[in-house]
């Protein structure tokens, strides 16, 4: 019996009931909000930042379903920011996969 903790969730852009979720931009709204979650870009000086998406929540396509995948690693860096994530999904009846 593996109790390890899973590497990722994937939160698909679909309900439990099979409907797409709205609006269509949903995941890159979602991972432009935790963009600050993040550790800070090596090498760039602070007056070339602009925004990037924090490597915890990246919006994707897979398999032609919008997607954000949340990196369990967020747990510990910012448990309130995970949480937010996770409920986001649950409020909002997203399916959500674990990974690894």
């Amino acid at each position: 019996m593996n109790s390890a903790q899973p590497a990722a969730y994937v939160i698909q852009g679909v309900t439990h009931k099979g409907k797409t979720f709205r609006p269509s931009d949903w995941s890159e709204r979602l991972a432009g909000a935790m963009s600050s979650f993040g550790p800070p870009a090596r090498g760039v000086r602070k007056e070339d930042t602009h925004l990037r998406y924090s490597p915890y929540v990246c919006p994707m396509i897979i398999g032609n379903l919008k997607c954000v995948v949340l990196d369990a690693r967020l747990r510990d860096v910012a448990p309130y920011a995970f949480d937010f994530v996770l409920r986001f999904a649950k409020d909002n009846d997203l399916v959500v996969e674990r990974q690894g």
